[in-house]
Formats: C-alpha cells, sequence, structure tokens
C-alpha cells in the first residue's frame, strides 16, 4: 500500500511495489505490497494460506524458493536495499542485519549440534563481539533473554532433549543472537500448547520492544494477532487488502474479506459461532484483472472486476488503509457457513471405549490408567500441555504406539496393541490424521495416489476409487485438479485438506484428529471443522479431537477431557467445563488461551 502509512522516523523495514512471480510463466505470486514496520513494532501478516503470506516473509531475507524470482520493488532494512545484493552479501546479512525463525523448530535446529555450539556458530559466522569470550557471553545472555538457563549442562545439550517449547526459544535465541535489526517470524507457535504458546509469544514481545528489533509475524491465528502485534495486514491472492492498527481491523474491519476472517475466528464464550467462507482464492496465473476477491464477496459490482481497486485511506486520527471499492459494506450472512455443534450423539451406542489404559516408553509410562468412552456421532476433543500424553493415548488407539496396557474397544471389539496386527477393515474403521502436514503425505505419490491408498487396501475397483477421490477433493474444499499434484506444489494448509481426505475416504467409524487445523487458516479450518461436524451428523462419525486450540473446542466437541501429567484430570460438557472449570489445571490452561479482546471503535 501506499508510502504513506507511517513516517519514516525510526522505520526498520520498508517495503516497496514488491513483486514476485513463478520463474517459469511469470505469474505473479504477490504483487504491490508495500510494508512499513518500526523499530520495536510487530506487524502481523495474515490471510489464507498459498495467499503469500511466507514468500513475502521470505523476501525480506532476499530469500525466494525454488521455481520463484523477486521480479520487482525493494526490500529496505535501513539504508540497504536486499533486492540489491548479490548472494555472498545476502549471506552476511541474514542472521545479523535480518533473522528467520521457521514454524517448526525440530527441523530448524541441527541434530548433530549441541545447543550451545549452534548458537555460538551464529555469532562465529558474523564475527559478533572482540574475541571468542564475548561470544561466549553473549550465548549465555541471549539463552537468559529467552527465559533459558546457560549453565554448561543445558549448553551440551542436543535438539531432541529439549521439549518444542525449549527448541523453539532456542531458535529465537539464534534469531537475536546477533541484535538483527529485523525479524520474520513464520507462525513460531503453531505446534505448541497454549501455556508454552503463552511464554514465547511473551519472549518475542519484550525482546522486540526492549531491543528496538522490527518483527514481521506471519499467521493465520488471529487472537495470536490481536494480543501480540501493533498492526496487521491482511492478504488475499497476493495482495495485501487492508492494513492499519490491530485495534482499527479487529474493531472495524473495512474490506468484506477481513470482515470474513473475523468472523471465522473461533470464540470461547460462545456468543457466536465461528463461520467459514464457500470457495477459493484464485492460484497464480488465474488471478482476474480486477479485485480476485470478487469471485466469492455477494458485495461485487462491475467496477470490482475491471481492475484492481486503488488505495483508500479510511483512518480518521491513524492510518487505516483497504483496497475496496466497497469499503465497511456488511457481507451478508447467508453466504456464510456456520459450523454448529448441535448435539448428534445416538445415545447408547458406544462406539470407542477405553478401559484403565496405561502406556510408555521402555517401560517408563506416561499415560496413567485413562477410562472414558466415545459415542457414535460424539467428538471428545483431548486438551492438555505437551507432554502430558495426550498424542501417546491418540496414537495407542490408533494402533501407531504398542506399549500399552488395558483394553481399547472398537465397535464391540477389542484392538491389537499394533495396526498391524489388526484386521483390514478395523484398520479402515479407525483412521488418523496427523498434525505435520510435511510429513503425513508420501512425497512421490500425487494427491490422488495417496487418497485412493485405503480403498486400493479395500479392494475397491480403479475407476470408482477415482469417482471417490474426485468427491473427497472437493468436500474438503480442493478441485479435483488437484488430484494430479504432489505435495511440493501445495501450501501447507493444502496438504492438510488432502490428509483429511485421505483419512475419510474408507468412511471410518472413528477418526482422530491430532491438531489437525494448528497449520490451516481460520476459513479453512471453519470449512473443515463444518465438514467434520456434518460427518458426525450423517454418518454417526464418532471423534477423538486432540487439540490445544480452546476456543475451537466449542465449534466442534460435545465433551472435553483435560489431561495433565499422564491422567484425564477433567471430562466433562464442553460448555460446562470451558464456562465453568473445576480444577486449577484447566483454569490455567483458560487463562493462557489468547484470545481476540473486544477492540474500540474509537
Amino acid at each position: 500500500m501506499s508510502g504513506t502509512m507511517q513516517s519514516r522516523e525510526n522505520v526498520a523495514l520498508e517495503i516497496r511495489g514488491l513483486r514476485i512471480d513463478v520463474a517459469e510463466s511469470g505469474a505473479d505470486i504477490v504483487d504491490e505490497v508495500d510494508l512499513t514496520i518500526r523499530r520495536g513494532e510487530v506487524l502481523g501478516l495474515v490471510g489464507e494460506s498459498g495467499s503469500g503470506k511466507t514468500t513475502i516473509g521470505l523476501a525480506v531475507l532476499g530469500h525466494a524458493r525454488r521455481g520463484v524470482a523477486i521480479h520487482g520493488g525493494t526490500v529496505r532494512i535501513g539504508d540497504r536495499d536486499l533486492n540489491g545484493l548479490d548472494a555472498k552479501e545476502l549471506r552476511s546479512v541474514r542472521g545479523k542485519l535480518v533473522s528467520y525463525v521457521p514454524q517448526d523448530p525440530g527441523t530448524a535446529l541441527n541434530p548433530a549440534l549441541r545447543i550451545g555450539k549452534q548458537i555460538l556458530e551464529v555469532l562465529e559466522t558474523h564475527g559478533f563481539g572482540a574475541n571468542q569470550a564475548e561470544r561466549e557471553a553473549r550465548v549465555v545472555e541471549v539463552l537468559s533473554e529467552v527465559m533459558l538457563p546457560g549453565v554448561p549442562e543445558f549448553l551440551r545439550r542436543y535438539p531432541h532433549q529439549l521439549s518444542g517449547g525449549q527448541q523453539q526459544r532456542v531458535g529465537l535465541a539464534m534469531a537475536f543472537a546477533c541484535r538483527p535489526a529485523v525479524i520474520v517470524l513464520d507462525e513460531p507457535t503453531t505446534g505448541l500448547d497454549v501455556s508454552t504458546q503463552t511464554h514465547v509469544l511473551q519472549t518475542i514481545r519484550d525482546l522486540a520492544a526492549r531491543h528496538g528489533v522490527a518483527a514481521l509475524y506471519v499467521t493465520h491465528d488471529l487472537a495470536v494477532v490481536a494480543t501480540l502485534a501493533d498492526q496487521v495486514a491482511v492478504m488475499y491472492a497476493g495482495r495485501v487488502v487492508e492494513q492499519g492498527s490491530t485495534a482499527d481491523i479487529f474493531a472495524n474491519p473495512a474490506h468484506p474479506y477481513t470482515r470474513y476472517l473475523v468472523a471465522a475466528a473461533p470464540e470461547m464464550d460462545g456468543d457466536r459461532q465461528m463461520v467459514g467462507l464457500v470457495g477459493r482464492a484464485p492460484s497464480p496465473g488465474k488471478r482476474p484483472v480486477g479485485c480476485a476477491f470478487a469471485l466469492r464477496c455477494e458485495l461485487a459490482t462491475e467496477e470490482c472486476v475491471a481492475e484492481f481497486p486503488g488505495v483508500t485511506d479510511v483512518g480518521t486520527d491513524r492510518p487505516h488503509q483497504v483496497r475496496c471499492v466497497h469499503a465497511f459494506g456488511v457481507p451478508d450472512r447467508t453466504a456464510l457457513r456456520v459450523a454448529s455443534t448441535a448435539r448428534v450423539v445416538r445415545e447408547s451406542e458406544v462406539a470407542l471405549s477405553i478401559r484403565h489404559v496405561d502406556a510408555g516408553y521402555s517401560g517408563t509410562n506416561v499415560v496413567h490408567d485413562v477410562s472414558f468412552d466415545i459415542q457414535r456421532g460424539e467428538c471428545v476433543a483431548l486438551v492438555g500441555e505437551s507432554g502430558s500424553g495426550k498424542s501417546t493415548l491418540s496414537r495407542s488407539i490408533g494402533g501407531l504406539h504398542r506399549e500399552w496396557t488395558g483394553e481399547i474397544v472398537l465397535d464391540g471389539a477389542p484392538l491389537e496393541k499394533s495396526s498391524r496386527n489388526r484386521p483390514v477393515a478395523q484398520r479402515l474403521s479407525i483412521q488418523y490424521v496427523f498434525q505435520n502436514p510435511y510429513s503425513s503425505l508420501h512425497p512421490r505419490r500425487s494427491v490422488a495416489d495417496s487418497i485412493a491408498r485405503p480403498l486400493a487396501i479395500a479392494g475397491v475397483d480403479a475407476r470408482d476409487a477415482a469417482i471417490e477421490v474426485d468427491r473427497m477433493l472437493e468436500r474438503v474444499s480442493l478441485s479435483s485438479a488437484y488430484g494430479s499434484r504432489y505435495p511440493d506444489q501445495l501450501s501447507g494448509g493444502e496438504r492438510q485438506r488432502v490428509a483429511i481426505a485421505r483419512a475419510l475416504v474408507s468412511k471410518p467409524h472413528m477418526l482422530i484428529c491430532d491438531e489437525v487445523t494448528s497449520a490451516l487458516d481460520v476459513l479453512v479450518q471453519a470449512a473443515i471443522i463444518e465438514l467434520l461436524v456434518d460427518l458426525q451428523r450423517d454418518l454417526g462419525l464418532a471423534m477423538l479431537f486432540v487439540t490445544h486450540n480452546l476456543p475451537l473446542v466449542r465449534s466442534i466437541a460435545q465433551r472435553v477431557a483435560v489431561m495433565s501429567d499422564g491422567k484425564i484430570v477433567e471430562l466433562g460438557d464442553t460448555a460446562e467445563t470451558l464456562q465453568h472449570p473445576r480444577e486449577e489445571y484447566t483454569k490455567r490452561l483458560l487463562a493462557d488461551t489468547p484470545v481476540i479482546p473486544t477492540f474500540s471503535n474509537n
């Protein structure tokens, strides 16, 4: 957007006219992007999967992924334009002038190097300090800044010896080690439980303010943006369609798409239901001349499709810019899809029964005496911090973890410990959707092949399987054209929808969802939740929904089980548990959960 969005005083990062293309075709991935971040300020960059958020984040480091080229514009940090630097110069500024914190802390750290060595390498590479003693002192100092111990015992640890939250804090320490001017954070809390997420977000906020670092925070979590960011920029189909102060964006969104985003965000108090939006954003090479959102917007007129709207400042006492000819138009709510949690439980029909289950690793139990039932058509949400035993329990049910005792019964038949020892029909009746969409799909199988795999195991004819694959792609808001693509051609959200389609194609009786929406933007999340609720109603599907997103629980689960230290500490009706928790642990989880605050229109 326009260069008047911020004054130049204390500007740390200034992006002007940025265009990034598909190298082979020249189709724009992002275009006409203007962003400005001052020192100590956090700008939240939000939008659907595939909108170009991460592409812009990488461009701030002067980087473009394979097959992508920075075509025009400037990315200026201080007095240096990164788009004018060669490869050697870029290597010298990455980590020193601008740094990056990726989404998955487990893949960001070298598993073969100790923590202390990894942070020290960053300092040595960029010549930080006058000597080795100063660099070693900085390692201890930066660990304390991210609230980790700088003692020799901790420095000698390897990444696998740390929790997810500790790994992410080490990633932050490496990013802040050389005291950069700008830091890019790409979904850094997606896989973290709410308590750990709260601590990491507080760390980011404190470090940015204390050291005057400009932070570009790429995310789809609106609650995180609302509590962390000073400014918000909303992207759609490669362009920034609205930006302004956090208060203005949430209290009075001007663009219809922003209004849909805010409406799709789940709420803890249940005053309104989360809503989704039919359709998909056009991909690069298929975008219209005019406003790309016109294809999904009921306010669209001929003026919208003729050309892309210019920038309009709709702010009063502070800049608030939008690219829409119908700014502040109220979308017709009949165009929204409402995710409902109407109770569809078929009483007395138990789908899954868990009795006195203990589970562990090498003889050490991490799950202790867990017992509960899931009825047909019911969803039970399993919540708790990292390390509470949620995934170990869910993997035991799915037959992916064998070290457990007790009894797990599906449709009246006891389950063997390993899925390999279970009959084919039973394996197909219980399906598992994993958290990480980047590792859950076979990279050498097309989307259609991956989704059809369970049908092949069941002996379904290839022609019938192809028809069913196309149907499932449409149900998860992907077109049948996606069937010929491969995982590396998909965004994270698209990959997760494919994984969900693969799990649902065999029409299972029991579905285990392990943090399945953590990588999805709010509109896709709402659509997926609605799909799962529909399956509960239409098929009597029973679900175990493992999550740390407590506001989301209200939109899908009839009951919630709270897990701590391997035990179920609270189990009850979702609304009652969220509104009137009995256990102190549950109260603390709720207190740590980021929610969108109420912003004044003034």
